[in-house]
């Protein structure tokens, strides 16, 4: 990135920012959203766009439904903002946690909008496949390094899922493992160990069931050279051509997501904004504890 371009990033949420009702005021107030949401429900042959604006916690924490509608969401969002001409200028960068990594590769133009949501829709069943066929689950570990939460990790066969914060770590794998782990961690220093309620191990070598599926979906999405540079989840380095977007895709199913190392990436190459769009404001709030001098902005239906 060039010190000519603009210092601001576009990052979009991942799978946990869904919320009942998320997206209906903003089809209320937008047409540019009310029609990116009646796109989705022909794309996909039912109403997403109910399941948004209507569909109970329960229903909306299904992977295979959340990870659509989180998607739907986010660009109706960056649509809305197009259009009230909050966003007219493009990025440096984008960036996207986990599913949010579709979404910010919508936004840069690299990938149709209406591919990436049948690739989300391809990801959500096949990773909920894979949860249903191993039985994984994860936890969060709060004040522990990822140094020690790796070593952890390798003494008890559970495996680094997200690292979010410097002190907000999530593991995953067999039930087992991930429960011997927290009562290694909280002996080790760690403040909190706390089971999360997700229906799998998510970014660990219990996803590679879906990594196939997902090989033949991307494939036919016809990915193209993104015109900004993705910060990768688990490089955390810019990356534009298509062929190695489409590695990452592939890659990150089975490997953790290093939020730290891309938000310390962008900072230090003088992003000093980071506009969050999409549902919920939780990566708003792991950035600030990762850069603190950094300005947030958030972008969804209670902002646009």
């Amino acid at each position: 990135m060039s010190s000519a371009e603009p210092r601001v990033a576009w990052v979009f949420p991942g799978q946990g920012s869904q919320e009942p009702g998320m997206g209906r005021a903003l089809a209320e107030r937008s047409p540019a959203a009310r029609a990116v949401f009646a796109q989705a429900d022909v794309v996909l042959g039912r109403a997403i766009s109910r399941l948004c604006f209507e569909g109970t916690a329960e229903e909306l924490g299904k992977t295979a439904n959340s990870q659509p509608a989180i998607y739907v969401v986010s660009i109706a969002s960056l649509e809305a903002a197009r259009e009230a001409r909050v966003l007219e200028e493009p990025p440096a960068c984008v960036a996207g946690h986990s599913l949010g990594e579709y979404s910010a590769l919508t936004a840069s133009g690299a990938l149709d909008f209406d591919a990436g949501l049948r690739l989300v829709e391809a990801r959500g069943r096949l990773t909920q496949a894979a949860a249903d066929a191993t039985h994984g689950t994860m936890a969060a570990l709060l004040g522990l390094d990822e140094a020690s939460a790796a070593s952890i990790c390798a003494e008890t066969g559970a495996e680094l899922c997200n690292i979010n914060s410097p002190a907000q770590i999530v593991i995953g794998g067999h039930a087992g493992a991930v429960e011997r782990a927290c009562k290694l961690a909280l002996e080790r220093g760690a403040k909190r160990a706390i089971p999360l309620d997700v229906g799998g191990a998510f970014h660990t070598s219990l996803m590679a069931p879906a990594v196939e599926g997902m090989r033949a979906e991307i494939a036919a999405a016809q990915l193209r050279d993104s015109p900004v540079p993705l910060i990768a989840n688990d490089r955390a380095l810019p990356v534009r051509n298509a062929s190695t977007l489409a590695e990452e895709l592939l890659f990150q199913l089975t490997h953790p997501v290093r939020w730290v190392q891309c938000v310390e990436h962008m900072a230090s190459d003088g992003i000093a904004t980071f506009v969050e769009i999409g549902p919920g404001g939780v990566l708003s709030g792991l950035i600030k504890r990762i850069a603190p001098r950094a300005e947030t902005k958030s972008i969804n239906s209670e902002t646009v």
